[in-house]
């Protein structure tokens, strides 16, 4: 004989008993957020912190000063998030005495022209244009309150698949000695298929020239964690620029064959960055412009980065010329990051997308000069995963 069925109260009365519901279903993946907070004041001027996530558990941290990335948490091979990028916790870490004197740049938005204009002067329709030589007689990244010191306007850009935050500034004419009202916008993004996207667009209302560029940090294996000598890198470039004693590019466009700038092959940082090179000698290590090999517009690979002890791995992607590969040769121990440890001799490395370095001062490199009703217009995309 068959019993009589339990009502729908007891029912659902034994289910709140181990938990369960009745009516609940499973919850959706959590999408893309966007959060803003305080971080300090830079000369009286209230900061703003931005914490962007993706669904997959990617993580990035930018401010309002410098347009500089904080943080970038993503997963290592077995899935636990770590911070792959240099820096600090307050706002002190970025402005005070230790790190204006190393100024390393960490993070940071960089222009009007990334990397170095030698003789700190250049060029354009027959007018020199002199600049601050704040690297030897050399301008670099801009001069010393180059847009890394600026404040800049956010917005932010939320998507389905994206979290993203728009930056903008104005560059007045004149500002560190480069002619044009500049206005700049630069967007980073977040996806779910873990990429940190950056799209850079400027225009102007004389001729000039713009090259901008990102200078994150990058320890693959966590920031803190040491050097990134055993990070294997691969540069499809079959040319890089050499330079002189004053990491002044020498107009040559050399080809890498038989030379420790040969990384067409995935290479280890350290496995070459030590050998008895007049080149590597000038930078205490690689601080080159490599020639990416393209063969038309629009996004190509750059570089790639791998680190074999947490499996993380990284593409560069770009429509620029040219990536400029830097190992942290001076960082010294001076400064102490988020984890509490010095940043010591190559501990980050960066790869710094571009127009070639000098470019103002050397014809034949390809042009930066930007036009009045012209726009300033590039990308580069840096995709994580792990392998």
């Amino acid at each position: 004989m068959l019993s009589k069925p339990f009502s729908r109260s007891v029912v659902m009365a034994l289910a709140a008993a181990v938990g369960l519901s009745m009516c609940s279903s499973p919850k959706a993946p959590k999408g893309p957020t966007i959060v803003k907070q305080p971080f300090g004041t830079v000369d009286g001027t209230p900061i703003e912190l931005y914490t962007l996530t993706n669904s997959k558990g990617m993580e990035m941290k930018v401010m309002t000063y410098g347009g500089i990335v904080t943080s970038l948490k993503v997963p290592d091979r077995a899935g636990v998030p770590g911070d792959v990028v240099l820096g600090f916790n307050d706002i002190a870490g970025y402005t005070g005495p230790a790190y204006l004197k190393a100024n390393p740049y960490f993070g940071a938005i960089i222009g009007r022209y990334g990397n170095r204009i030698g003789g700190a002067k250049f060029k354009l329709d027959n007018t020199v244009f002199p600049l601050v030589a704040n690297n030897g007689p050399n301008n670099l990244h801009g001069g010393p309150t180059g847009f890394h010191k600026q404040i800049w306007a956010a917005k932010e850009i939320p998507g389905k698949a994206s979290a993203g935050i728009e930056f903008t500034y104005t560059s007045k004419d004149g500002e560190e000695g480069f002619p044009g009202n500049l206005a700049i916008s630069v967007t980073y993004t977040i996806t779910d298929s873990n990429e940190f996207r950056v799209d850079y667009k400027a225009t102007t209302d004389k001729p000039t020239v713009c090259n901008l560029t990102q200078h994150s940090y990058f320890n693959l294996s966590g920031e803190g964690s040491g050097d990134i000598l055993g990070t294997e890198i691969t540069l499809p470039c079959s040319k890089y620029t050499p330079v002189d004693s004053t990491l002044i590019t020498t107009g040559e466009l050399t080809d890498v064959t038989g030379t420790p700038f040969d990384f067409r092959k995935a290479t280890a940082i350290g496995a070459r960055v030590n050998e008895p090179d007049k080149q590597l000698k000038y930078g205490k290590g690689y601080d080159h412009n490599w020639v990416i090999d393209r063969t038309g517009p629009g996004l190509v690979l750059a570089a790639t980065a791998y680190d074999p002890k947490s499996g993380r791995a990284m593409d560069v992607l770009t429509t620029e010329p040219g990536v400029q590969m830097y190992v942290g040769n001076f960082l010294d121990g001076s400064l102490v990051g988020k984890a509490g440890k010095p940043y010591a001799f190559r501990n980050g490395f960066c790869l710094e997308t571009q127009h070639y370095p000098d470019s103002p001062n050397k014809p034949a490199f390809p042009s930066v000069t930007l036009k009045p009703g012209d726009t300033y217009t590039t990308t580069t995309v840096y995709k994580f995963y792990t392998k």
